[in-house]
């Protein structure tokens, strides 16, 4: 496989590569839940990135478009504006692959207490040279991938809130090139989220929150006119919860973790060309409720389909925060296994964020996302009070 075929297979499976690194170190059979559009599984939020992708939960910032809508009208700030920038996959020498987000929100309501927000999402893979099997080139193209979502939010009480959003998916892997005879278009997808936020934190910050989010409920996407050979999106189940402790005005800190599974079928053995149709034939909405039952392996390669993230989060004067965090997925399900640390800091109406994921392993072994980098900026567009809770100081 050439350099820049590898960065296509990227687009098509961001688990493969993490598949690879597990078949080198485990005998158990390596059967990894794929997905079209994976983009849509990195996490855009660079504060989320410090803490080992903990994100359902936290407090709420200009970035819950993208981790937990419902979190938006517990902002204190009336609207924001965030960007994200991501490089991805430098370790594998793909310098050209990078990942743009934007988001922002604006609360209505004669109490504040609901909210209208938009988010962008924006992946380019780079420049493409086909060839043939032989390795004759035949045309190059830039694959680029985005969703764009809008989203409504409310508070049903003082503790208590949810969200719902509409997301259009587009993805464009080949640019109309024909490849052995088949030609490929771009795909269209469109989704919904339903999110529930619970804020059980007390007038100074501290206590206990929860949330739970149904994300990317959609249709399937093909890159064919064959209409069966279209490939699930990642439809995921995610639960999450935190505790923050203030330990004075000036200090705090936040301990969180979240469940994630994909609400996507496991697929058939390797060879099983039956077994693949009646995958691909499955209803979408069937789907999302098989998946919690249909492994090979049963309960336990069910229990094995959930990631982990675990994150710590400390601010001083809420004003500079540090992060770190570790995020876990099993050997057999892609062994993105990592640690992570992240900073913030606010100054004014500015913000910044930054996080990195620590390399880890060596030579084949070696992780790929190792030393990626998020670099967040965060815009406050006023109204807010400066406390927990502002778009800037979380």
């Amino acid at each position: 496989m050439n350099h820049n075929f590898l960065k296509l297979a990227l687009s098509l499976c961001i688990t493969g590569f993490t598949a690879m690194q597990a078949r080198s170190q485990t005998t158990e059979p390596i059967n990894v839940v794929t997905t079209a559009v994976p983009f849509l599984r990195i996490s855009p939020d660079a504060r989320s990135g410090g803490m080992g992708e903990v994100g359902i939960a936290t407090t709420a910032d200009v970035n819950a478009p993208f981790l937990n809508l419902a979190k938006t009208p517990f902002n204190t700030s009336k609207g924001a504006i965030g960007l994200t920038y991501t490089p991805w996959l430098k370790r594998l020498g793909l310098n050209d692959v990078y990942m743009v987000t934007a988001s922002g929100y604006g609360k209505i309501g004669d109490n504040d207490d609901q909210a209208i927000s938009a988010s962008l999402r924006y992946f380019n893979l780079g420049d493409i040279q086909f060839t043939d099997n032989q390795g004759n080139e035949f045309g190059s193209f830039r694959p680029r991938e985005f969703s764009f979502d809008v989203g409504y939010s409310r508070k049903l009480s003082e503790k208590i809130g949810l969200g719902i959003a509409l997301r259009y998916i587009y993805s464009n892997l080949a640019g109309g090139q024909n490849v052995n005879g088949t030609t490929y278009q771009a795909g269209n997808a469109v989704a919904g989220d339903i999110t529930f936020y619970y804020n059980g934190t007390n007038a100074v910050g501290e206590g206990f929150s929860g949330g739970a989010t149904a994300t990317n409920l959609g249709t399937k996407i093909g890159y064919t006119t064959d209409a069966t050979q279209k490939d699930f999106i990642p439809a995921n189940l995610g639960l999450g919860g935190t505790y923050t402790k203030v330990f004075d005005e000036s200090n705090k800190i936040t301990f969180g973790m979240d469940f994630n599974k994909l609400m996507v079928p496991t697929p058939p053995a390797s060879g099983d060309s039956a077994g693949l149709a009646e995958y691909h034939s499955i209803p979408v909405v069937k789907s999302w409720f098989t998946s919690f039952s249909d492994a090979p392996g049963g309960f336990s390669e069910e229990l094995r389909e959930w990631t982990i993230s675990t994150g710590i989060e400390y601010w001083y004067q809420d004003q500079f925060a540090l992060r770190t965090g570790y995020f876990y997925e099993d050997k057999t399900k892609g062994n993105r296994q990592y640690f992570t640390v992240g900073m913030g800091i606010k100054y004014n109406v500015f913000g910044l964020n930054f996080s990195y994921i620590i390399p880890s392993g060596s030579g084949v072994n070696q992780n790929p996302l190792s030393n990626t980098l998020r670099l967040g900026l965060i815009f406050d567009l006023g109204g807010g009070d400066g406390k927990t809770g502002s778009s800037l100081n979380q």
